[in-house]
């Protein structure tokens, strides 16, 4: 039997100030507020795409590296780099670019959870 999907995703992510990221990935990704349940720290947000969710889950810590990296398209990296430098968000290092493929550009929210911008080049 085959799995029956539902046309929806939610990328979860531990934060460890929940009032903060809410801002940040508001401001930054231009996400919006689903909903927040305090009294298990958690909330959800809708990004630019339809079914895709932000989940971020309230944490005392949270541990760097390893785990998935959610890679966001964008139709021009140089201008989302520039959104990032005008919002200080920090980055690692510049866009790599990988000729006929991709521009990739990796950067991380408060927590350092990272994520990536990249670029189509293929045609």
């Amino acid at each position: 039997m085959a799995l029956d999907f539902v046309q929806e995703l939610t990328a979860s992510m531990g934060v460890t100030d929940l009032d903060r990221s809410i801002g940040w990935y508001e401001k930054i990704l231009g996400c919006t507020l689903m909903y927040r349940v305090d009294e298990i720290g958690w909330c959800e947000m809708q990004t630019h795409m339809a079914g895709v969710r932000i989940g971020l889950s309230q944490n005392q810590s949270v541990v760097q590296g390893g785990g998935a990296t959610n890679v966001w398209s964008v139709a021009n990296i140089e201008a989302a780099k520039a959104h990032l430098d005008a919002h200080d968000v920090r980055q690692d290092g510049d866009i790599q670019h990988i000729p006929g493929l991709v521009k990739l550009l990796t950067f991380f929210d408060p927590d350092g959870n990272a994520m990536m911008f990249a670029e189509s080049q293929q045609s």
